[in-house]
């Protein structure tokens, strides 16, 4: 089983001279033509940067407990949904993203204690079911979090079981907060054990026999909880039945243990803790703990944050280990805890030509190998030896393969920018794969093509590009097209279904997805190639493939919209301020858009690795205020359209991000084209988001960016078959 590593998108800290706040003025601003955008109070707050000053007018819209706050809020979502109710094809588009999202979907199985559990959503429920299936083949609800709360804004992840399946514990969010709770239960009578652990965050559940379990979490920080920073996370050890107060704290409670990240995993036959321990986003130190000693000591694996590793799978004492350690496409290596020398390590499987993701199951190894993005799946065992290349049913992106060393047959799931997720069982032994359930998903997705195309960037780098659209759409410029892109953390985009991607292309769109430098389509090289003072490389990546799509004749300016969230929000903010006159609408979805701030919230300081700080040199200030989004707008200029959408509860990137960057677009465009805001109450960055919500920000998503581009009408959900 894989180590839990945190590994998120975060935000900033900087220097305060005083601040004078203002309130919102109820006036309008009818400057922009038929859109009357509100009018954000400015203060006169600036910080001193290496001898730079920098103002911070709307430094006041940080502050989420304030009235003034709650009262632009209320003012800017007003605005928006006057226009965005106004739109005459808003009520078809939400009829086809409803449709889309409409129908069963259910998870690859997997067994605990002997028992099969998976995961299914009727169809627009809000929250997604745990089922398990009893002694007579019955299937039964187990967990359903649709009940925990009226409005389903209450959601659960990283549900995990004791070793002998008789316990689960669960996390529960409200909101979308990345603060959590750990409820505890009795698997038979579903008896609640004891009260739940609470302040709990970016953390995983390793249980230790059915003594108790793992868990991390950060000192509850003064102030809001939404923004306030937390630095040093700690890994505890909870023995059930005895207070949380009374928690046992493993790592992390020393200045010498400080790390920003901290994650545990106890190997399959329950002897070793490993403990990964980060500051940022890349890199974590990887220690050992022997759970059947009395000996407190860890065992050092990873000295450094130099490279990043996790526990794959115990074999003979031996630890699997996936790692990029000397090998920027990944590779597995096996390590005996009691002689931890690098020089001790074994390869089992070596670096090879193609980025590795690695899995195990039934006592075997699987490679998951990224060519351009596209999925290849060899079968390895667990001394590295070879046994075959799995079949995949198409071009397009393979997940799972792990499980118990006991089961029988492993599942995987295979889908594309077409292709809903199918499931597919695996007999480890013969290789032999067969379809276990087929997509429910009334798209029809032999209506479409998908083909990849390559292009240069402006320094000559080769760019891969996935377009997506219907067969017999003729490229000839008038096609509305969104152009997604992400750029960063070393994460990789690869060709996946979605439901509101398929009602794009219903609603006769056009789909491209770039897999852009900051990514980790290509290794640790391609991701550094985009990092800290080479983030401009990602934005030139994205600029070049909207230029493609229109010298080719995919779309043109008037008809092409660029969208990403979180670190793609930042992408976006910072080719709308770069490249305004490219396209005609911008999708800055919970964007980190305040680059000289951002490491000053919740845990955003774990970035840096990405990104750099303001703080750490003049060099590095210079560079974050030459793209940074919201020091970038220029007064007088003609944005495109422009849509922001955060949520109040986002603990991740705070929406304070989205407050600024939108106040001051407003403030400085010239042209008629509205600069909104869509700010979701009761939600977060984006996890366990109620499915009606899903539906609701889509249609204003999509009906928003076709009437920007000049389309009235589109097929209605009953005419698209």
């Amino acid at each position: 089983m894989k180590l839990y590593l945190v590994l998120i998108s975060l935000i900033v800290f900087v220097t305060s001279c005083g601040q004078t706040e203002q309130p919102i003025d109820a006036d309008q601003n009818l400057s922009s033509g038929a859109q009357a955008d509100p009018i954000t109070g400015r203060g006169d707050h600036m910080d001193t940067y290496f001898g730079t000053d920098v103002p911070d007018p709307y430094r006041w819209l940080e502050d989420d407990l304030s009235d003034d706050t709650s009262a632009w809020i209320s003012q800017q979502n007003t605005s928006t949904r006057s226009f965005i109710d106004a739109i005459s094809l808003r009520d078809d588009v939400k009829k086809t993203v409803a449709r889309l999202l409409n129908f069963e979907r259910e998870t690859a199985p997997f067994f605990e204690g002997g028992t099969r559990y998976f995961y299914r959503n009727s169809g627009l429920q809000n929250q997604r079911v745990l089922f398990r299936e009893t002694e007579d083949l019955a299937e039964q609800v187990f967990l359903d979090p649709n009940t925990f709360s009226d409005d389903g804004t209450v959601s659960m992840s990283g549900v995990s079981f004791s070793k002998d399946g008789s316990l689960v514990a669960y996390q529960l969010s409200e909101g979308g907060s990345d603060w959590r709770s750990i409820v505890i239960r009795d698997v038979e009578t579903g008896a609640v054990l004891e009260p739940p652990l609470v302040d709990v965050k970016f953390s995983g559940i390793e249980w230790m026999s059915n003594t108790g379990f793992f868990y991390s979490s950060y000192d509850k920080p003064d102030g809001s909880e939404l923004s306030a920073k937390t630095d040093q996370h700690k890994l505890y050890f909870h023995r059930l039945g005895t207070p949380q107060r009374s928690d046992e704290l493993i790592f992390g409670g020393s200045d010498e243990e400080k790390h920003r990240y901290v994650g545990a995993d106890v190997g399959a036959d329950g002897r070793y803790l490993v403990i990964s321990a980060a500051n940022s986003t890349s890199g974590n130190r990887l220690f050992v703990k022997d759970l059947s000693s009395d000996n407190d000591q860890l065992i050092v694996l990873f000295a450094d944050e130099s490279a990043d590793g996790s526990l794959l799978e115990s074999d003979d004492n031996l630890l699997l280990i996936e790692t990029n350690k000397d090998a920027p496409n990944g590779r597995v290596i096996a390590i005996d805890p009691q002689l931890p020398d690098p020089g001790q390590w074994i390869d089992v499987i070596p670096e090879g030509e193609f980025v590795l993701n690695a899995n195990s199951g039934a006592g075997f190894l699987f490679a998951e190998y990224m060519v351009d993005a596209i999925s290849r799946v060899t079968q390895f065992d667990l001394k590295g030896r070879m046994i075959r290349n799995i079949e995949l049913p198409d071009l397009g992106t393979a997940s799972g393969f792990s499980g118990e060393k006991d089961q029988e047959a492993l599942y995987f799931t295979f889908t594309n920018y077409r292709i809903a997720p199918a499931i597919f069982a695996l007999d480890p032994h013969s290789g032999e794969t067969t379809l276990y359930r087929a997509s429910q998903s009334p798209f029809d997705g032999n209506r479409f093509k998908t083909e990849q195309v390559f292009f240069n960037s402006k320094d000559g780098t080769r760019i891969p590009m996935i377009i997506t659209y219907a067969k017999g759409t003729r490229l000839d410029g008038s096609t509305p097209t969104l152009l997604y892109g992400y750029g960063g953390f070393d994460i990789s985009i690869r060709p996946r279904f979605s439901s509101t991607v398929a009602a794009w292309l219903e609603l006769g769109g056009i789909y491209a997805v770039p897999n852009i430098r900051g990514g980790g389509e290509y290794g640790k090289r391609w991701h550094l190639a985009g990092t800290k003072t080479q983030k401009q490389n990602v934005f030139d990546d994205f600029i070049a493939a909207a230029e493609f799509l229109i010298d080719k004749g995919y779309t043109r300016k008037e008809r092409l919209a660029v969208t990403g969230r979180s670190n793609g929000g930042l992408l976006v903010g910072a080719v709308t301020t770069q490249r305004p006159d490219l396209f005609q609408v911008s999708l800055p979805g919970v964007g980190v858009l305040d680059m000289l701030r951002y490491h000053t919230f919740t845990a955003g300081a774990g970035w840096a690795y990405d990104y750099g700080t303001s703080e750490e040199s003049e060099e590095m200030f210079k560079y974050l205020l030459s793209y940074s989004p919201l020091h970038n707008t220029k007064p007088g200029t003609d944005y495109p359209a422009t849509l922001v959408t955060t949520a109040e509860r986002d603990d991740r990137v705070v929406p304070a991000h989205s407050y600024k960057f939108a106040a001051q677009l407003q403030h400085d465009h010239a042209g008629d084209s509205p600069i909104l805001i869509r700010i979701d109450s009761n939600a977060g960055h984006g996890a366990g988001t109620p499915i009606e919500k899903i539906v609701d920000q889509y249609a204003d998503i999509y009906s928003f960016t076709l009437k920007n581009m000049g389309i009235e009408k589109v097929e209605s959900a009953s005419d698209a078959l």
